[in-house]
């Protein structure tokens, strides 16, 4: 899994699967993060889905997260704002390793 570091925020790589029976993240998967998502790619709900569960990880806001490419697609990536590179990795070193 590769995290990187611009302006500011880091960005990392998932592999969304919408429409699944929750949501949750579920490990490492081709080299990016997998997380199932509840809802159904439609209306940006997967998206905001997406977003949410990730703010839930790193206990930052939600408006700090955006998907800067891959809106409409499965493969996405995801920039988080407000936390440093190292707690990011940290966190998703410990949730990838658990699961």
């Amino acid at each position: 899994m590769e995290l990187r570091e611009r302006n500011g925020g880091v960005l990392f790589q998932v592999k969304a699967q919408p429409r699944s029976s929750k949501s949750r993240l579920c490990g490492e998967y081709d080299g990016r993060l997998k997380v199932t998502l509840k809802a159904a790619p439609v209306d940006d709900a997967a998206n905001r889905e997406c977003c949410a569960l990730f703010a839930k990880l790193f206990d930052v806001a939600p408006s700090r997260l955006s998907i800067v490419v891959g809106m409409s697609s499965r493969n996405k990536t995801v920039r988080v704002d407000g936390i440093s590179f190292e707690e990011v990795s940290r966190i998703l070193l410990r949730e990838v390793s658990v699961k």
